[in-house]
């Protein structure tokens, strides 16, 4: 699948199950919700920055990764503290709230300034092989159980552009 529309697919997936989840009431379902959402969410900034941004790397983005890695920093932390507070608090739909806002935005300043650079300077092949490491790594992270769990370790600084 082309890395792009991979990456497109996702965010509306996680639109979706963020709409879902602040719709919310009742604390299991809320917890069921977060939980997809935070392991959907979690595989797929992992693979943005182990595989996509790495691959996609140039001059011309740099600027917008650099971004895009904070933004990410954002997301985990607002992810980590809703994984650790109680579904039934008063706050947990308003920190969703936040994160569901976030993830958006973050989707559509990729969607309008990074994937149209990415687009024009790599082949349908090359996008396609991207895209299968970029679901080879996704399926790992869910074999290995819970990706969510990983990111409460993650929030100190954002990660490098390597």
């Amino acid at each position: 699948m082309d890395a792009i529309k991979l990456l497109i697919d996702q965010h509306r997936k996680l639109e979706a199950q963020m709409k879902t989840a602040v719709e919310a009431q009742e604390p299991k379902a809320r917890a069921a919700s977060l939980a997809r959402v935070g392991d959907d969410l979690t595989k797929h900034i992992t693979s943005e920055e182990e595989v996509f941004y790495p691959a996609v790397k140039a001059k011309r983005t740099e600027d917008i990764l650099l971004e895009s890695l904070e933004e990410h920093l954002s997301l985990k932390r607002l992810l980590a503290d809703l994984l650790t507070l109680d579904p039934a608090a008063q706050n947990w739909e308003a920190k969703f709230k936040v994160l569901q806002e976030q993830t958006e935005h973050h989707h559509k300043e990729e969607e309008e300034h990074l994937f149209p650079k990415v687009r024009k300077g790599w082949e349908a092949s090359e996008l396609e092989a991207l895209g299968q490491r970029m679901l080879a790594l996704q399926q790992k992270l869910q074999r290995a159980g819970d990706p969510r769990d990983a990111v409460i370790e993650q929030t100190d600084e954002a990660t490098p552009l390597k």
